[in-house]
């Protein structure tokens, strides 16, 4: 009997299913739940609300979950070897647990949901996180299905989420991130916890979606603030080049001194140039 429920241990349900971690999945299981406990409460109430999990493998974070009180856990897992785990844990917890054996890149949870916005609560694949996040940070139109997300990464990941101007880890992951949505590091994990140990340390983060974010087009701001950090070490007006205006007068018109270079450059200064380039294009 394990430390939340009545299932059992979580290195006897790998034992028994075979389920090793595979690389290629980008797998590494967390076994303790105790922390998989943690990961849970960090998102918050969870009594009547829907829980989007990606890659739950043998099933440690979604037991979490479950008896923390969600009332809806849909889980999207990719390796059909997990399938009988989470089946286990679906007859434990019956009609509470919805499981979808898919590629979570390419998966739409809305259908499941109707008018419900949930919550992302997920032991990422390292292999996929970066761009699942980017892909729920870029949803359109805004405010998205979500209303929050607690997100497992590798801690370097983790840092250029939340990062801010002058940091050293500040670039374009962390103006989408941060223009989008309230960022925090809630604490660190050991490559103990894991099983296997990966070789860096992982890091859990939660976002909060603003309502209303400063008001631009998302994919001018990308390609604004992919201009500027493609370039860190120049000035603005070389590394703006790249976009059809010029960067100089880009720069000025937005109130930003042209000589200032991306990482000291705060997220409203991407947003105004990217309105003000919105504006150029409107003209021409």
């Amino acid at each position: 009997m394990s430390v939340i429920d009545d299932l059992p241990p979580l290195r006897d349900v790998i034992k028994r299913h075979a389920l090793s971690a595979r690389k290629s999945l980008g797998q590494n299981f967390l076994l303790d739940l105790n922390l998989t406990a943690k990961i849970a409460r960090a998102a918050g109430q969870l009594q009547g609300a829907t829980v989007i999990e990606i890659g739950p493998g043998p099933g440690g974070l979604t037991r979490a979950l479950l008896a923390a009180g969600a009332k809806h856990v849909i889980a999207i897992e990719r390796d059909e070897r997990a399938l009988g785990p989470l089946e286990e844990i679906s007859d434990r917890y019956p009609d509470r647990l919805t499981i979808v054996n898919g590629d979570a890149t390419n998966f739409d949870p809305q259908p499941l949901l109707g008018t419900t916005r949930a919550k992302i609560v997920a032991n990422l694949p390292y292999n996929i996180a970066t761009a699942l996040l980017i892909r729920w940070l870029s949803i359109e139109p805004w405010p998205p299905w979500y209303d929050a997300m607690v997100l497992m990464f590798q801690r370097e990941v983790a840092e250029r989420i939340v990062a801010r101007e002058n940091d050293e880890a500040y670039g374009r992951l962390a103006v989408l991130s941060n223009w989008r949505a309230e960022t925090k590091i809630l604490f660190h994990i050991s490559p103990a916890a894991f099983v296997p140990q990966p070789q860096v340390t992982s890091s859990v983060v939660r976002l909060i979606p603003r309502e209303s974010p400063e008001p631009c087009d998302r994919r001018l701001l990308e390609q604004v603030a992919a201009a500027a950090f493609g370039h860190r070490r120049k000035m603005l007006r070389q590394s703006l080049k790249s976009l059809p205006a010029d960067p100089a007068s880009l720069a000025a018109a937005a109130g930003i001194d042209p000589a200032r270079r991306a990482e000291t450059v705060p997220i409203s200064g991407f947003v105004a140039m990217a309105r003000e380039l919105a504006g150029l294009r409107s003209n021409s």
